[in-house]
């Protein structure tokens, strides 16, 4: 009889991309995939420790598992990922109920680690983290329409307050050509989306060819027949230059939707934080991408409460979301993770930093609002994703939405999972999702 394994994926979009490549090595092996752990004779957790919330997520999950198995509803249990590598001396000790771990160089290495634990054997496997990225197959769990392309791992910028740089390792650009390949092959299964990934996309290419690479790598993908859209996700300020700008702003396939971390706009903040620039050097960059990449939409991450953070960098930090109407944010309070340098600095307690967090929310929401508002009327590329029984309505991503973290549009009309429609916006939802109706162009 089959070995069934199922796979439970937390975290980001990268941490997602190794999951399916398990997926994948474990299907050629033989073993059968199903969605549920209840029954199966195996679990894959694939974990995030970037975060307090991220890590207490995946122990809670270890720790449901480890119900199911008590239960003699789960054979064994086999963690692997960010948290396992953060923890690797630990981990096994603190959730005795785990059966094997891999750390995040060792994703390769699922299909012996899952026999080994079918067959009764403890399996610590951490493999070298900086080692170049691994050129797996891997079984897509986001489509049909979509996929994350991701073009690099690791980081190197080694901000104040992350601790990515010390779980993931080292920037590693992957080959291009590698790249062009898996894109082409996602295209032939019909794939209309690309979401180009990594820690820092503006980098790509630096440490394999000594320059940046992505304007190059868009020119490329936009020749690929069948992808419709690129989404670039994680564009470091400091990188920007004019080539990568005019490529955005003249490639049609490119969408106009651009995600920019920032983190914060205060001098002291950014510098204390080995942010590269200044708040200046962000209002400006911001400002040059309006002029020149006309209706772009700009999304960016924020901290509240980063150590040095008073009153009036806070407030400095609110003025400028004010001005600058950035359409997309995501905020969190800071999380003062052990072994980087932002812990052991002074910085405001956990309460404040999360009532900072709601006021910057609140500003947002405004901005949102007002930019939801200004979409009626207009005309909109949607990529429908499926059809709503509850509303009556298909369901799909605008090119100003990325999934999971922006808003959805309901509409009416033919539709069809996986294509892309224009529709003409009529309304907003009271939970800020747009509606409308397909038309033809």
């Amino acid at each position: 009889m089959d070995r069934t394994i199922s796979l439970i994926s937390l975290g980001c979009a990268k941490n997602l991309v190794n999951s399916e490549q398990m997926l994948y090595l474990l299907s050629e092996a033989g073993y059968k995939l199903v969605p549920e752990p209840d029954g199966a004779d195996a679990v894959i957790i694939n974990t995030c420790g970037f975060i307090d919330a991220a890590k207490s997520e995946a122990i809670d999950t270890v720790l449901e598992m480890a119900e199911l198995k008590k239960a003699g509803k789960l054979g064994k249990i086999i963690v692997t990922g960010c948290l396992t590598e953060r923890y690797q001396d630990t981990v096994m000790q603190e959730l005795p109920e785990i059966d094997a771990v891999l750390g995040v160089g060792s994703f390769g290495d699922i299909v012996e680690a899952v026999t080994k634990a079918l067959n009764g054997e403890s399996v610590s496997s951490f493999g070298d983290k900086n080692a170049p990225v691994e050129e797996t197959p891997r079984v897509v769990s986001t489509g049909p329409s979509w996929a994350y392309l991701r073009i690099a791992e690791g980081c190197n910028n080694f901000c104040a307050f992350c601790a990515i740089p010390y779980i993931r390792g080292r920037y590693r650009s992957r080959e291009i050509e590698n790249v062009l390949d898996e894109a082409r092959e996602l295209a032939e299964h019909g794939v209309k989306e690309l979401i180009v990934i990594a820690q820092d996309i503006t980098r790509y290419g630096t440490d394999l060819y000594g320059k940046r690479c992505l304007a190059e790598l868009c020119r490329k993908l936009a020749e690929i027949d069948g992808i419709e859209w690129i989404r670039l996700h994680y564009l470091y300020p400091d990188q920007f230059d004019d080539e990568l700008i005019d490529e955005i702003a003249n490639n049609e396939k490119v969408v106009k939707y651009l995600d920019i971390p920032i983190q914060h706009i205060n001098n002291d903040i950014l510098r204390s934080m080995n942010r590269r620039g200044t708040g200046d050097d962000i209002r400006k960059l911001f400002k040059e991408l309006r002029e020149r990449i006309p209706g772009v939409v700009l999304r960016t991450s924020l901290i509240s409460g980063l150590p040095g953070e008073g009153e009036a960098e806070f407030e400095e930090l609110c003025c400028f979301l004010r001005e600058a109407k950035i359409e997309r944010a995501g905020v969190f309070p800071f999380s003062p993770e052990e072994g980087t340098p932002a812990a052991k600095m002074p910085h405001v307690d956990a309460e404040e930093a999360q009532r900072r967090a709601d006021l910057i929310m609140e500003i947002q929401a405004g901005v949102m609002d007002e930019f939801n508002a200004s979409l009626i009327g207009k005309t909109l590329e949607v990529l429908c994703l499926d059809y709503d029984e509850d509303s009556q309505m298909w369901v799909g991503r605008s090119c100003y939405d990325s999934p999971d973290i922006d808003g959805l549009v309901f509409f009416d009309g033919d539709g069809g999972e996986g294509n892309i429609v224009y529709v003409n916006i009529t309304t907003v939802s009271d939970d800020g999702n747009l509606i409308g109706e397909e038309v033809c162009v």
